[in-house]
């Protein structure tokens, strides 16, 4: 079937103006993924998943343009001890990187495996996206597929002593970094991934998680700083047999930022829990789209996403749960609230609960509302100005999706940096 004329144009000026890097075993899968960009062609406002975000900005072949922002504060988790891998604008800086040698980890770059005859990404690299397009097309993840220049390949064999932190810096103001990562936790490991920095003036980032039978994978992700950032994100993880996925995320400022995530519980007792908190103001619009698929036995899924807005700022969350036939005792679990600060700001949301099985317990809700009254005159009528009870009661809004962080200490680096947005908005 012939793509709309409008779709037709956008999706081939966008890609006039990009490369497909060629060479290696990499090619083929990034043809394929060029294939599927070109048949699905690039999202429009009409697009039942997009109805609600405008892809324009990401569409634009021209180079985008975000000016730096200079705050002062440290980086987000610069305290938290581990190997700290760094990017400038999507490329790696290797000055500014720590050694990549950790115990049980291989860490090695995406332009450089390309040319191995034999590596285990070659059964990955593209494997979930492609997987990830069904039911629902994702075509900004396709077009990273084909087209990204850098990323991380991570193999975990083990229980490293410490993180693992992407820090991605952003200094050029018209940069439009695609990144792409591939992880793979082995059976019985575990290790923590962070993720931090506004990486570039328009970032299309996608990461392809495999979770072997016993493995564990704790993401932590803090996008934040540049107001007028463009960023769509791609998560895709695919759990084994008593695996485990725990991912959040704190996103702050940005003009556009959209965060899919794709999880597909393939394995018998496994754990997908997946949180984000962001707090907006002003022209600041953020997105995020989740699909857990449960096609196993007594599997577990948590969504829990908050949102604080004002001053016109819009939230969008979209979020389904699909429960495959024989997918029996699922628990699956999904959250959605904003907590809207002024009546100019909006909370858009659709919830979605599909099930083909009869022993489960399923939930989903989304509510949207002011500050409690009564509990900011209950503050107040006890000494506390208005401004410091407000962020209170915003932090307490927050801390369900921030509790979902297991390791404590970036727990408290998260609560500490919303702290710090706050006080600087008073």
């Amino acid at each position: 079937m012939a793509l709309p004329d409008r779709k037709q144009s956008d999706t081939e000026a966008r890609l006039a103006g990009l490369v497909l890097p060629t060479g290696g075993w990499v090619e083929s899968s990034r043809r394929e993924a060029l294939g599927r960009v070109t048949a699905m062609g690039l999202p429009q406002r009409r697009d039942e998943y997009w109805k609600y975000t405008r892809p324009d900005m990401l569409l634009d072949p021209a180079a985008p343009h975000a000016a730096l922002l200079e705050t002062g504060d440290s980086p987000v988790f610069d305290d938290v001890e581990s190997l700290k891998v760094v990017f400038v604008d999507g490329v790696f800086d290797a000055d500014a990187s720590d050694d990549l040698s950790l115990e049980h980890v291989t860490i090695e770059r995406l332009a450089e495996i390309g040319d191995s005859d034999i590596h285990w990404a070659k059964s990955l690299y593209g494997v979930l996206e492609a997987r990830g397009q069904k039911p629902v097309e994702r075509p900004f993840a396709a077009l990273n597929t084909a087209f990204a220049t850098d990323g991380l390949v991570i193999h975990v064999t083990g229980k490293p002593s410490k993180p693992i932190s992407l820090i991605y810096r952003h200094e050029s103001e018209s940069s439009d970094a695609i990144m792409h990562n591939l992880l793979r936790v082995e059976s019985g490991a575990e290790v923590t991934l962070l993720e931090t920095g506004p990486a570039a003036a328009r970032f299309n980032h996608c990461t392809e998680v495999d979770i072997a039978d016993g493995g564990t994978l704790h993401h932590v992700r803090a996008q934040g700083r540049d107001h007028e950032r463009k960023a769509v994100t791609h998560m895709f993880a695919r759990l084994g047999e008593k695996s485990a996925f725990k991912s959040f995320t704190l996103t702050v400022n940005g003009v556009l930022t959209r965060n899919e995530c794709v999880i597909e519980l393939t394995g018998d007792d496994a754990i997908a829990h997946v949180a984000g908190a962001c707090v907006g103001d002003g022209e600041f619009h953020h997105d995020d789209t989740v699909f857990v698929t449960h096609d196993a036995v007594n599997c577990e899924s948590r969504q829990v996403f908050k949102k604080v807005l004002r001053n016109g700022a819009t939230g969008v969350f979209q979020g389904k749960i699909l429960v495959k036939d024989g997918a029996q005792k699922t628990d699956g679990y999904q959250i959605s609230q904003s907590l809207l600060l002024d009546g100019d700001s909006q909370f858009l949301a659709k919830p979605e609960l599909e099930i083909y099985a009869d022993d489960v317990a399923c939930s989903h809700g989304s509510t949207s509302g002011a500050i409690d009254e009564e509990a900011l005159f209950y503050l107040r009528s006890r000494g506390v100005p208005e401004s410091a009870a407000t962020d209170l009661l915003t932090l307490a809004f927050l801390a369900e999706a921030v509790d979902e962080i297991e390791d404590k200490e970036l727990a408290e680096d998260i609560v500490t940096r919303l702290e710090n947005w706050m006080a600087r908005r008073r």
